[in-house]
Parts: C-alpha cells; structure tokens; sequence
C-alpha cells in the first residue's frame, strides 16, 4: 500500500506516460480547487462581516453559479473555434478580476457583476470553462489504455486540493488576524491562484488544440449533433444533483458553525461589528 501511494509510484506507474501537459493540467486542477475549497467555506462569512445581510449575500451567490453556468455554456461553445489554450487564459483572468472586485468592494451590484461575470465557487464545486476543457484536452495527453486511471487520478487530486484549500480557511485564525483581516487574506490569495493558472496556462502547447475546421457552414455548427440524447440525459442526471447540492452549499454549515442556533438580528449584528 505505501509502495503505491508513493509519489514515485504515481509517477511510473499510475500516470505513467502523461505528456507534459497532462502534468499542468493536473497543476492548474490543483491550484484551483484549493482556491474554490477555502472561498467556498468563507466567501458567505466575509459577505456577512461586510456588512450583507441574507438576502444579498443570497443575491450574489444566486448570481455567481448563474453566471458561472452561462459563461461556461458560452466560453466552452467558442473553445475549439478560438483556441482552448486562449478560452482558459480568458477565464483565469476573470477569475483574478472578480476576486480583485470581492476584495476591494463591499458595493452590492459591483459583487454582483463581478460573480456573474468572473468564476466565483461559493460551492467548493467547479465553475467557468475550466473543467470541461481541460477534460477535453486530458484524453490528447496520454494513450487511451491510460485515459481512466488518468482521469481517475485528475479528480482525486481536485477533491485532495479542495480539502485542504476548506483546512486552509483556519490558517489566518493561527497566525493571529483579525477575521475581516484574514478573510481579505484569503480573497487575495484567490486571485493569485488564479494568476497561477494563467501563468502556467500559456505553457500548455498547440498540440492540444482542434485542428482548424475549414468548412464555414461546420464552424457554425455549434453545440452536439449525434451525441445529443446521450448528452442531454446525463445532463438532466447532473442536474437534479446539482440542484439537490445547491440546497446546502458549505457557507450555510460554516454559518451555522459561527453562529450555532438562530439568533436575533441585533445580536448577530454585534457579532459582525465585533469581527471587524
């Protein structure tokens, strides 16, 4: 058992034969389900500190998977068109915007627009054109007799990521800030996690990207043709599970956990005053 969960042992054995871009695939997978892992358990609690009160901070989460939903409906429809390497710089570098807006704002529409426009997991869960894509290019960066154990291992390393990116949220308590003053912290490090991925996304080489289609009327094919009922029953699948997890996204136990039993508004209004 400790043989194969060596690092060497993944190496030659498990992942054996991915290409260097498989290798900054499973990197940016990584940095960015840290991120998405410690902004999903506090981007509620620093909404609240901020002074939002439920229905805004409802408002800019409601807003965040929505337009995470359609940004990555109409950036992952364009990819192969424009380029997939340029379509992942695109949303890494909307990722850096929002964060920035989210750190240096406490305007409710300017939230709002960053989250619909930028990729903001209040979740924990993959948001913009990151996923598909990179699950895209995944199967060109090794032989398909290694594709399972490949992307078997993808996900792993982005659940371990997110779990540790949730453990990292107690981090600024240890060093001893003030809540508001670690929560920026922690915004701050969402935009460089996203500055990261932008970094080691113009590594990523052409080989990856489809071969340029000639034909005008199939580059105005968008969207799927013959897979389309296979596709449209998973995503009916996926999307009843999704609706089911957007009943309890992480921010209501984290505020659950802060505030352990309901209390009356004054009194959480001191705790927010106090937390400042």
């Amino acid at each position: 058992m400790a043989e194969w969960a060596s690092p060497e042992a993944w190496r030659t054995g498990f992942l054996s034969g991915l290409s260097r871009d498989g290798w900054l695939l499973f990197v940016t997978c990584a940095v960015r389900s840290f991120a998405y892992g410690f902004l999903s358990v506090m981007l509620g609690l620093f909404l609240a500190v901020i002074g939002l009160d439920a229905v805004a901070i409802g408002i800019v989460f409601t807003a965040a998977l929505a337009g995470g939903a359609v940004m990555t409906v109409f950036l992952t429809t364009v990819a192969d068109q424009y380029g997939r390497r340029g379509v992942l710089m695109v949303g890494a570098a909307l990722m850096a915007l929002a964060g920035t807006a989210f750190a240096l704002t406490d305007n409710l529409i300017l939230l709002t627009i960053a989250a619909v426009l930028g990729t903001i997991s209040p979740s924990g869960k993959e948001v913009g054109p990151f996923l598909s894509i990179e699950q895209a290019m995944l199967p060109q960066t090794t032989g398909s007799e290694r594709r399972t154990n490949i992307f078997a291992a993808y996900n792993l390393v982005g659940s371990l990521a997110g779990a540790l990116g949730a453990l990292a949220v107690g981090l600024p308590s240890v060093l001893g800030m003030a809540p508001l003053a670690g929560y920026r912290l922690l915004i701050w490090g969402y935009v460089f996690a996203a500055l990261v991925m932008l970094v080691l996304f113009t590594g990523l080489s052409p080989a990856l990207e489809v071969a340029a289609v000639k034909s005008a009327s199939s580059r105005r094919r968008y969207g799927v043709h013959r897979s389309r009922g296979a596709v449209a029953r998973l995503a009916a699948l996926f999307a009843i599970d999704a609706f089911a997890g957007g009943l309890r996204i992480i921010y209501d136990i984290a505020i659950f956990a802060l505030f352990r039993h309901v209390r009356p508004p004054e009194e959480i209004a001191q705790k927010r005053a106090r937390l400042k």
